[in-house]
């Protein structure tokens, strides 16, 4: 059953990780996707493997922390797609460092790519979703945003952050049937993960009963759930997908 026939998905920070695993598990069940990314050459990249899958795509090139950029591409998408019927606001950066060292840049950076971002980004549909009386916002946030984590001190404030705007926006929206929600992925398999030493990897580990990190196509599942026909009375939660971490 195609779940998402037709409709259009915008998803942010698309190019690769869990984005890409979301735009392309969209596609899979009917969806046609805006691939949005930083760069692009990955959107690009993204856009075909969903032109592949039978659907349609646009590939866009926006920095998220850019009013001006998003504004331009939400005209853009209206004008070419008419509507909207799903955002995923995924695109997310880390600058990590104690908070003692920590630079006013660094801080900046995250919170206007990881929180200000998905604000730009829904400011922008929120007429669109209010006026179709229908609509699924989903937001990437982290088990770090509940729990912290030593040296994210920006990371953990940006993701905590998006939890309380997006039960906000549940609230706004929820009279007019669209419903805004949050998937925490705990420790998955992306390129932010990659890099990680032996010895981290093997410690994180111990954190996690299921003794495995998740996959993009985990959180991509969570977000058709949310996004798809059993998602509809489901508004203003935390889905926390971490294989246990966080009880």
């Amino acid at each position: 059953m195609n779940q998402l026939e037709n409709q259009i998905a915008v998803v942010t920070g698309a190019g690769r990780g869990i984005g890409r695993a979301i735009a392309l598990k969209f596609a899979a069940v009917g969806a046609n996707v805006v691939c949005v990314s930083r760069t692009a050459e990955n959107s690009e990249k993204v856009a075909q493997e969903v032109r592949g899958l039978g659907r349609q795509a646009w590939a866009m090139a926006v920095d998220v922390a850019d009013a001006r950029g998003v504004k331009a591409a939400a005209e853009k998408v209206m004008a070419d797609c008419g509507r909207v019927d799903i955002l995923v606001n995924n695109a997310g950066v880390t600058r990590d460092g104690l908070l003692m060292r920590m630079s006013d840049e660094d801080w900046d950076t995250v919170m206007d790519t990881n929180l200000k971002g998905a604000f730009h980004f829904t400011r922008e549909f929120f007429r669109v979703f209010a006026k179709q009386r229908a609509g699924r916002i989903i937001n990437i946030s982290s088990v770090v945003g509940l729990i912290g984590n030593p040296g994210q001190s920006n990371y953990a404030a940006s993701k905590a952050g998006l939890i309380g705007f997006t039960q906000s926006v549940a609230k706004e929206l929820a009279s007019r049937s669209v419903t805004a929600n949050v998937i925490a992925p705990g420790f998955i398999e992306t390129d932010m993960t990659s890099d990680l030493n032996a010895d981290l990897k093997a410690n994180i580990l111990k954190m996690i009963p299921m003794g495995k990190f998740g996959t993009g196509d985990d959180i991509a599942g969570a977000a058709l759930f949310l996004a798809g026909p059993d998602g509809r009375y489901i508004t203003g939660q935390v889905l926390t997908v971490d294989g246990g971490m966080v009880m």
